[in-house]
């Protein structure tokens, strides 16, 4: 039984076009036969009466259907009513996102179905990979921003596998939107910035996505719907959702418990100072009993720190606490070793001296400084990859 793919077609003002549209992926899809093929337009009302052009086109084309949304909705609310409609009603297993401008090329769906048929999840028509391309009589500024852009969110979203995160010619599959429907919200799927998170969230998720090379057309009838809020948006989300990542990565949850329990180290130390008895025995001092008390409260805090929130999704078990408490202590010597080793070495090839000072301020930077920050550093990588390896250890 073949599967059938829905190309949905957001429309608003667009009746000079969409007849063309809809005659030019007529004749794509008769060159497949692998899949049925049928068009759902989604028409935000239109001023100029879009959606009863199409009207007329459904008396000859019973794979055209229609849908009128009662409001402008937008691009993201058009393409999200229509995956609805389409992976509901009109039991899709696959939906294209498709301009109704002919600015995307319909003679590269043949090449979108092969990638599925490969085991894509979701296929990208790509401006920026080989093959690909945008219009030669862009200007400079436009060809900037769409270039610059892209490297932007590349860079700023660290995901440089995917090489065109704004194009909008696609295909989806019911899995994807399935996964990533429930995980929508206004915020992140309003505007034009409903690309840049649908392709973002899917791409978390881990589907595999493939690109298709086409060369993207400008419009000819119509003018185009992004303004100066498309690059303020976009801006704001990208950064957002880094952010959003950052802090709920398992490094940076990791790097606030460990200046967490700095602080808590230094203030007990303190506390314990005050409190602790004087000794009369010169190897047993009342600093070295604090700085030891200090070092184990703040590994305590530490280890229960690190199970609650940083491997939360791992905690361990109550009867394997106390083991991996121990294991915990034991990791943690390991990182004061490495200190005491890097100091050593230093000052043993370096020696302990000044290296450079500040301009300006006056700060000179010694060699013991740079020994110390430098084993501080390397004993956090150590504790870092023994809580992941040996303590917390991913569950099977």
């Amino acid at each position: 039984m073949k599967r059938r793919a829905v190309v949905i077609i957001p429309t608003y003002n667009e009746k000079d076009n969409i007849v063309v549209t809809v005659g030019k992926l007529l004749e794509v899809f008769k060159e497949i036969s692998t899949w049925n093929m049928e068009i759902l337009v989604v028409d935000d009302t239109s001023p100029d009466k879009t959606y009863e052009v199409v009207k007329e086109l459904q008396k000859k084309l019973p794979n055209l259907h229609l849908l009128v949304n009662k409001k402008k909705s937008g691009l993201g609310g058009a393409y999200l009513a229509g995956m609805a409609r389409a992976f509901g009603d009109l039991k899709a297993d696959l939906v294209f996102e498709f301009d109704a401008d002919l600015s995307h090329d319909p003679t590269k769906i043949p090449a979108f179905l092969q990638a599925i048929d490969s085991g894509s999840d979701m296929v990208l028509g790509s401006r920026y990979i080989a093959g690909g391309g945008i219009p030669k009589d862009w200007g400079a500024h436009r060809k900037f921003l769409s270039v610059f852009g892209n490297l932007v969110i590349m860079s700023v979203l660290t995901r440089f596998s995917i090489r065109d995160w704004t194009t909008g010619f696609r295909a989806i599959t019911k899995k994807v939107y399935d996964a990533v429907h429930p995980n929508l919200s206004s915020e992140r799927f309003s505007g034009y910035t409903f690309q840049i998170g649908f392709l973002y969230t899917a791409v978390k998720m881990g589907f595999k996505i493939s690109e298709v090379p086409f060369v993207f057309v400008d419009r000819t009838h119509g003018q185009s719907k992004l303004g100066p809020e498309y690059i303020k948006n976009t801006l704001l989300f990208i950064f957002k959702v880094r952010l959003q990542e950052i802090f709920a990565s398992r490094v940076f949850k990791f790097a606030v418990v460990g200046a967490t329990g700095a602080i808590i180290q230094l203030s007990s130390l303190t506390l314990y100072r005050l409190i602790v008895p004087e000794f009369s025995y010169s190897f047993l001092t009342t600093f070295f009993v604090a700085t030891f008390a200090s070092i184990e409260t703040a590994i305590i805090a530490n280890f229960f720190l690190n199970n609650m929130w940083t491997f939360a999704d791992r905690q361990l078990e109550k009867g394997r606490k106390i083991l991996k408490f121990i294991q915990f202590n034991l990791t943690s010597a390991g990182s004061l070793l490495i200190q005491l080793l890097i100091a050593a070495l230093g000052e043993a090839i370096i020696g302990l001296r000044p290296l450079f000072t500040i301009p300006f301020v006056g700060f000179v930077v010694e060699s013991g400084l740079i020994f110390a920050v430098t084993g501080i550093l390397v004993g956090m990588v150590w504790n870092f990859f023994a809580y992941t390896t040996f303590i917390w250890k991913k569950k099977k």
